[in-house]
């Protein structure tokens, strides 16, 4: 696009510096993200300000990111979720968000801004975008609705049928819902611990495949090489879009697991903070709430996007109301380093088949 812009411009020298300066201004800004959302549809504003949108590095999963920035990796945002900013921060990683620079702050769902890992210790340290649910997602054609439940996942006849993510936390809530410790969580006794972990050991014995990659487990739902998976919400918007019957179980007394992901100030930021803060805004704003609802089925952090989203969309969601939705949620917290520890080394060995 650069190339093509300023060839296009080229005819005068004017013309051509100025497009030049402004695309190169608009890409000075770097984020550290998940692939795929360097979706233009998620910062429309920030494109109008600078012309063009900011450069991307990618990273597969949090762990590897973590690593990367302390190896000296440099950028201006990066993109986890609420669970590992105290990790971040505390590794002097980050440097503290100012919301009085934050246009829609005030408009943000007030159950998002309280999630922990958003602010701490005096100081906000993410700016939330996206939120979700982690579930079970089943093929509504092979399992009714009627049967569907987290104990299904320990049936026999299932061997072979399942998939489950590779990540210790994601797996871990699973566990916690099934065993019924969710209001204990993350403070579990040792018995309500080593219960979770005997769940997944039952649950491993039918397991197809562990997947790394969301896309993984839509690809093996869509064939019927599995018949059910723990993932997030995007796969059941991605099946239902591409005709194959499925469905997330979103039963309120099994308890549904919510995330939250967010936009962080690295402290090795190069670009200004006035151009960090446009294209936190542009995030933030309701017109890239719509945008993410409508394209691609997870929620957003500013009330008013759901105002403004295709409200058969919403009501299918069940995000009519997002604010009572937090009732129930078990929410991804952060995890004490040596529980996080513990929890990986185990599920190292269930995944092992020990």
């Amino acid at each position: 696009m650069f190339h093509q812009v300023t060839r296009l411009a080229g005819q005068t020298a004017l013309a051509g510096v100025l497009a030049g300066a402004a695309l190169a201004d608009g890409s000075d800004l770097s984020i550290f993200d998940w692939s795929g959302y360097e979706d233009p549809g998620f910062y429309g504003a920030y494109i109008e300000t600078y012309g063009v949108g900011p450069r991307y590095s990618y990273f597969a999963n949090e762990d590897e990111a973590f690593a990367r920035l302390q190896s000296g990796f440099r950028a201006d945002l990066a993109h986890p979720c609420s669970y590992v900013t105290h990790k971040w921060a505390d590794a002097g990683l980050l440097q503290p968000i100012d919301t009085s620079r934050l246009e829609h702050w005030d408009d943000l769902l007030s159950g998002i801004r309280t999630v922990d890992g958003i602010s701490f210790n005096g100081e906000t340290w993410m700016v939330p975008f996206d939120w979700g649910n982690t579930g079970l997602i089943y093929r509504t054609d092979e399992i009714s609705p009627d049967d569907i439940s987290l104990e299904i996942l320990t049936d026999p006849s299932l061997r072979g049928r399942i998939s489950l993510p590779d990540g210790a936390l994601e797996a871990f809530t699973l566990a916690i819902l099934a065993t019924g410790a969710q209001d204990d969580f993350p403070d579990l006794s040792e018995e309500q611990f080593q219960a979770a972990l005997d769940y997944l050991r039952a649950v491993h014995e039918n397991v197809r495949f562990y997947w790394s990659d969301a896309t993984q487990l839509d690809q093996a739902l869509a064939s019927g090489e599995v018949i059910m998976g723990w993932g997030w919400n995007q796969t059941e918007i991605n099946l239902i879009s591409n005709g194959v019957p499925a469905e997330m179980m979103r039963d309120v007394e099994e308890g549904i697991v919510t995330w939250v992901c967010g936009y962080v100030h690295l402290e090795g930021a190069s670009t200004p903070d006035e151009q960090v803060y446009d294209m936190l805004n542009a995030l933030t704003a309701p017109e890239s709430g719509q945008y993410i609802i409508e394209n691609w089925g997870y929620a957003h952090s500013n009330a008013r996007a759901f105002e403004r989203a295709d409200p058969d969309l919403v009501e299918a969601f069940g995000l009519a109301d997002p604010e009572t939705f937090f009732d129930g949620s078990l929410f991804s917290v952060p995890l004490s380093p040596q529980l996080d520890r513990r929890l990986r080394e185990e599920y190292e060995r269930i995944k092992s088949g020990f």
